[in-house]
C-alpha cells in the first residue's frame, strides 16, 4: 500500500434497488471528500534538491509556493488575480523560478495560457514581471490573442546556463511571426535566437539546446514541420500535412545531431514514433502501440533527449528506444516498486541524483515520491486527495465494443464495490471537448462519486476522441449529433446486452460537449434513457458557430471543418428538438460562462417547458464553465444525486 500522510476511509456503498421499483431509502453520501480542495497539485524539485515548488489551488485562482525540503516551511509564494492560474513553471537556478500564467473560468474550462511570464526568487517578496502588460495585473486576454497581443512561452529552462531561459514569442502584426529569444531572468533583456517560417509555431531543440525544428499551423489549420541543420542554416520544409497526408511532430534529437525523433500519424490506427535521418529524411519505425497514441514522451535527465513513450489503455505501459539506457533502467526499477501503477519522473536535481516521481492508478489520484538514485530509495512527499483510500475506491476496467458501422470503440467501466452481478443502474458519461479529448484509465472523481452513490459508470471514447490516432479523430469531423452520438447509443446498447445495465435505469450525464451529447441522446433515443443531465452544455450549435466565427478567422475555419456548415446545424441542436424528448432533464449552468453561455441552458429550459418535458435547473450567476466554489459544487452534486436517485434509485448526497 502506498504511503499516506492522511487517511480517511470513504465508505462506497452502492445502490440497493428493490425488485419491483426504483429503490428503497438509502443513507445520503457525504459529499465533503468530493468537493474539498487539495493542498497541492504539481510539484517540482529545485536544481540543487533543497526546495520544492508547488502549485496550490485556491477557490478562484491557483498560486505557486516554494517549500524548504528540510523543514517543510513555505519560503516564497505568489498569486495572480481572480481567475488566474499557473500554466507551468520552471526552476532556472537554485533560487529562481519562471512562471507561465494562464486563466480559467470554471472547473470544466481548460487552462488558457495568457502569454505572461513572471519570475519568483526565494528571499524576495516581489514577483517580477518578465513578459506581459503591466496594466493586465496577471491577465492578458482570452484564448485567440496571438493575432493581436505579443505573447511568450518558455521553450527551455536552460538549467545548464543558470539565469536565462529560451522563450517563444508571438509577435502580432499584419504578418504575425513566432521567434525564439534568449531572456535573462534577472534583467529581462532579450535577444533573438531564431525566427520561425510559419505562424503559431512550436519549437524543438537538440540535446545541446540548439533550435532545430519549428512546427506550426497556417490559416487553414494545415500543419507544417520545418527543420534547420544549425543556427546559421536556413529552414527547410520537411513535412506539409496537406501534401503528405500525415502529421509529423518533432520530439527531439539524438546526441549525434542527425537523428530526429518524430511522432507521425498513420492512415489507420495510433501514431508511431520514428527515427528520421535528417540528411536524407529516411524514416525508421521505433515505437508503435497496437491501440493508443503516445500519452507522453519520456526524456533523459537533460529534459531534451527523448528516450521512449508512455501509453495508457487498460493500464499504463512504458516503451523505450533502448532498454539498456540509464533512464530506461530507472523507470523499470520504479515500475517494479509500484506495480499496477503509472510512474512519471516529473523533475530532477541538476546532478540527477534526486528526482520527483508521480505515481497513480485508477484508484489513486496521484502521489509524489522523492527518489534518491544513489541510495536507491523512494520516500513519500505528498499524496493528492489522500482522504481517499485506494481499497475503498471503485474498480475501473477497460471495455471494447463495435459501433453499428464496425468502428472499434474503447471506453472505461467503473462499477460500485457492491454492484449486482448484472443489471446495475447505469450512468453513461460522455466527455467534453470533444475533439482530441479522451477518457482514460486514471482516477476520475465524478466516476468515483457516482459509483459511491450506487451507479455503474460508462465512459466511452466516441469517434473524434483523442488517443486512438488521427484517422479515428477525423471520423468525428462534422458529426455532432451524428455518428459521434450513435457511438454513445451503441455503447449503451452494449452495456444492456452485456448484462451490465438494467435497461430501465439508464441516464446520460455530461458536461460541456458532454452536456450537448446528453440532451441530444435523449432527443434521438427517447425510449433508451430514463433521464438526462446537461452541465454547462451547449445546445444551440447555430449560435455557437456564429460566436466562433466572430472570434477569429482560424476559429471560423475550425468551426466549419469540425462542427459543420452553419446551415446544417439547426437540425442537430437539442434546443430545436425538445418535442422529441420524453424523459426528465436536469440543467446546470453558470452565469459567467463564456464557453457555453448560460443562454444555451435558458433556451433549452424554455424549449423543454414548452414541450411539456419535466425540467429542473440550477443556475449560479457567479460561476463560469464548471462550478469552483465549494458550496456551489456541493449544491450541484446534491441536486445531481437527488435527480438520479429519483429516476434510477441510487443514494442522494449531503
Amino acid at each position: 500500500m502506498m504511503h499516506k500522510t492522511i487517511g480517511w476511509l470513504l465508505a462506497c456503498v452502492g445502490a440497493c434497488a428493490t425488485a419491483g421499483g426504483i429503490a428503497r431509502a438509502q443513507a445520503p453520501l457525504d459529499l465533503t471528500p468530493y468537493v474539498q480542495r487539495d493542498r497541492y497539485e504539481t510539484i517540482k524539485i529545485s536544481p540543487d534538491g533543497t526546495h520544492l515548488a508547488a502549485t496550490m489551488p485556491l477557490e478562484d485562482r491557483t498560486v505557486l509556493v516554494v517549500i524548504n525540503r528540510a523543514d517543510k516551511q513555505i519560503v516564497a509564494g505568489g498569486a495572480g488575480v481572480r481567475n488566474s492560474a499557473v500554466w507551468d513553471f520552471w526552476w532556472v537556478d537554485e533560487e529562481r523560478i519562471v512562471i507561465s500564467m494562464a486563466q480559467t473560468f470554471g472547473s470544466e474550462d481548460p487552462l488558457y495560457a495568457t502569454g505572461e511570464l513572471h519570475a519568483m526568487t526565494i528571499g524576495e517578496k516581489r514577483i517580477k514581471r518578465l513578459f506581459g502588460f503591466e496594466e493586465s495585473a496577471g491577465i492578458v486576454q482570452r484564448y485567440g490573442a496571438p493575432d493581436s497581443v505579443e505573447l511568450a512561452m518558455v521553450v527551455d529552462p536552460r538549467v545548464d546556463e543558470p539565469g536565462s531561459v529560451l522563450i517563444a514569442t508571438w509577435v502580432p502584426g499584419t504578418a504575425p511571426k513566432t521567434q525564439v529569444e534568449s531572456m535573462s531572468v534577472r534583467s529581462g533583456r532579450r535577444s533573438v535566437v531564431a525566427s520561425a517560417p510559419i505562424r503559431r509555431a512550436d519549437f524543438t531543440l537538440d540535446p545541446t539546446g540548439g533550435v532545430r525544428f519549428a512546427d506550426g499551423l497556417d490559416e487553414r489549420n494545415t500543419r507544417k514541420l520545418y527543420y534547420r541543420e544549425g543556427a546559421d542554416a536556413d529552414w527547410r520544409l520537411v513535412n506539409d500535412s496537406a501534401q503528405s497526408g500525415f502529421i509529423a511532430r518533432a520530439l527531439g534529437m539524438a546526441a549525434d545531431g542527425v537523428t530526429a525523433y518524430v511522432q507521425v500519424s498513420m492512415p489507420e490506427g495510433p501514431d508511431a514514433i520514428e527515427a528520421w535521418d535528417m540528411r536524407t529524411l529516411a524514416r525508421r519505425m521505433l515505437l508503435r502501440d497496437r491501440v493508443v497514441d503516445p500519452q507522453a514522451i519520456l526524456y533523459d535527465i537533460d529534459g531534451r533527449t527523448p528516450i521512449g513513450a508512455r501509453y495508457e489503455d487498460d493500464g499504463v505501459r512504458l516503451a523505450f528506444f533502448d532498454e539498456g539506457a540509464p533512464m530506461a533502467r530507472r523507470y523499470r526499477t520504479l515500475e517494479k516498486a509500484f506495480p499496477g501503477s503509472g510512474v512519471s519522473i516529473t523533475s530532477a536535481s541538476r546532478d540527477g541524483r534526486l528526482s520527483l516521481v508521480l505515481v497513480w492508478n485508477e484508484r489513486v489520484p496521484g502521489e509524489y515520491f522523492l527518489m534518491d538514485a544513489a541510495a536507491n530509495t523512494a520516500n513519500g512527499v505528498f499524496a493528492q486527495m489522500d482522504w481517499f483510500l485506494p481499497e475503498a475506491m471503485a474498480a475501473t476496467r477497460k471495455v471494447e465494443l463495435k459501433a453499428r458501422d464496425g468502428t472499434l470503440l474503447h471506453g472505461y467501466l467503473t462499477l460500485p464495490r457492491d454492484a449486482p452481478a448484472s443489471g446495475a443502474p447505469l450512468v453513461v458519461m460522455p466527455h467534453g471537448g470533444p475533439y482530441g479529448i479522451h477518457d482514460d484509465w486514471s482516477f476520475d472523481l465524478d466516476a468515483q462519486l457516482l459509483a459511491a452513490a450506487g451507479y455503474a459508470v460508462l465512459r466511452v471514447n466516441f469517434r473524434g476522441s483523442g488517443n486512438y490516432g488521427r484517422a479515428f479523430r477525423n471520423l468525428g469531423a462534422r458529426e455532432w449529433g451524428g455518428t459521434m452520438q450513435d457511438d454513445l447509443t451503441d455503447a449503451t446498447r452494449w452495456a444492456i446486452a452485456d448484462g451490465v445495465a438494467d435497461p430501465a435505469r439508464i441516464c446520460l450525464v455530461g458536461a460541456s460537449y458532454g452536456g450537448y451529447a446528453a440532451l441530444m441522446g435523449v432527443a434521438k433515443e427517447p425510449d433508451l434513457y430514463r433521464c438526462a443531465v446537461g452541465y454547462v452544455g451547449v445546445y444551440d450549435l447555430v449560435a455557437m458557430h456564429a460566436e466562433d466565427a466572430r472570434h477569429s478567422r482560424w476559429m471560423r475555419n475550425w468551426a466549419n471543418d469540425w462542427v459543420g456548415d452553419r446551415s446544417t446545424l439547426a437540425t442537430r441542436s437539442p434546443v430545436n428538438l425538445a418535442s422529441q424528448i420524453k424523459v426528465p432533464v436536469f440543467l446546470a449552468a453558470g452565469g459567467a460562462d463564456d464557453i457555453a453561455p448560460i443562454a444555451h441552458s435558458r433556451r433549452m429550459e424554455r424549449a423543454l417547458k414548452a414541450a411539456g418535458v419535466p425540467v429542473q435547473t440550477l443556475y449560479v450567476d457567479s460561476e463560469g464553465h464548471g462550478f469552483r466554489k465549494e458550496e456551489n459544487r456541493r449544491a450541484y452534486y446534491q441536486r445531481l444525486l437527488a435527480f438520479l436517485a429519483e429516476h434510477l434509485g441510487g443514494r442522494p448526497g449531503r
